[in-house]
């Protein structure tokens, strides 16, 4: 009968079980805070379908074009990683996967507690995967009706989502192993707009995450992190491509989209995150990456830069009175959040410093703010 490996997450004790039943996958400890009915304001009326129906035909026609240019950003299957490429063997004799579990444990012993919120959030950011596909795929005129379908929308959808998935279960086994255990309106104009930003912004947070991981001696989660990182650069790639297809084919609806999304502002997909403990959970752990310098409201100005510059808007012609108020509003943006972010952080020197909080994620140690 062959033996299989159980793990103590809080110590290195190791026991062999008889059965062929492994373990069940660790899962994140991600809720959402209740809706009270109690005293509650009347809902205001939600947009749903706010695209034209003629707007579906942009996408149709552009099908070709997705074909061409969208879905050969995929990796071909064969040469896609698997999570267990970074991860301890446990095919391997009892023997050498505890030797590697131990050295994996060995490496994340130097990584501080405010890395390990860090970490944590991204992954809690991964493992939202059902809600972004669900997102994805309520979007007019580009959602996969069947499950199956050859539309290139759809193929890109279902692999992308495939490729998110093992994010959250690389990061999620990791953390698991190291015992240091988130509106768009069925509009696609909107939704693509959203994601091109949300790409790019996890491209800059596990790119850092990386950087502080190699700093920290842990090269296999630098790693980690690094692959991650180059993953969603494709994504980002994918999603602004269509984007500005969109500015070629309907400059005004596309620029108003983007203003409208800037708007909104573009909240990361973990902003609803409740540990049962902390209601301002997602504010307290974007405190802590804004600190350490994984993502911060210059990167948020950067990004939005970056997007005008490769969408060419403040050269975009052809435009509507409407779409050339929008096209001045999203350009002189990210000058605004500079400055504003600048007044905050003199605000902040003057103050006096915040009290810790406590993380259920590294079992309610205190973090200073």
């Amino acid at each position: 009968m062959q033996l299989t490996h159980c793990l103590s997450t809080k110590n290195l004790s190791w026991t062999p079980s008889v059965h062929r039943q492994r373990l069940p996958p660790p899962t994140s400890t991600v809720r959402f805070s209740p809706i009270s009915a109690v005293a509650a304001a009347p809902p205001k009326p939600q947009k749903t379908h706010s695209m034209p129906p003629e707007k579906q035909e942009v996408f149709k026609s552009l099908e070709n074009w997705a074909t061409k240019n969208v879905l050969p950003l995929l990796k071909p299957v064969k040469e896609c990683w698997q999570p267990q490429t970074f991860l301890p063997d446990p095919a391997l004799p009892l023997e050498e996967f505890n030797d590697q579990v131990k050295a994996l444990r060995e490496r994340t012993a130097e990584l501080g507690d405010e890395y390990f919120v860090v970490l944590v959030g991204d992954m809690i950011t991964e493992e939202a995967l059902p809600t972004y596909q669900t997102m994805i795929n309520t979007l007019d005129g580009v959602r996969d009706e069947t499950g199956a379908s050859l539309s290139p929308w759809a193929v890109w959808t279902r692999a992308w989502t495939a490729e998110e998935n093992r994010h959250g279960d690389l990061l999620r086994t990791y953390l698991y192993l190291s015992g240091r255990d988130p509106g768009t309106e069925n509009n696609p104009y909107l939704g693509f707009v959203y994601t091109s930003f949300q790409e790019r912004a996890t491209f800059v947070s596990h790119g850092n995450t990386a950087r502080l991981a190699k700093e920290s001696g842990d090269p296999v989660l630098a790693r980690i992190c690094g692959t991650i990182a180059a993953d969603e650069k494709r994504h980002e790639l994918a999603y602004s491509k269509i984007v500005e297809k969109l500015l070629q084919v309907d400059p005004t609806g596309a620029m108003l989209a983007i203003s409208d999304m800037m708007k909104k502002k573009i909240t990361m997909p973990a902003h609803l995150m409740f540990d049962g403990e902390d209601p301002r959970l997602f504010e307290h752990f974007s405190a802590v990456a804004q600190r350490m310098g994984v993502y911060t409201p210059d990167d948020y100005a950067d990004i939005l830069e970056a997007l005008i510059q490769r969408w060419r808007l403040e050269k975009l012609e052809g435009l509507t009175g409407e779409g050339r108020r929008a096209q001045d509003y999203v350009c002189g943006l990210a000058p605004r959040i500079r400055k504003l972010q600048e007044r905050a952080d003199e605000r902040a020197k003057k103050m006096e410093p915040h009290q810790g909080v406590k993380f259920s994620w590294i079992f309610n140690r205190e973090i200073s703010l």
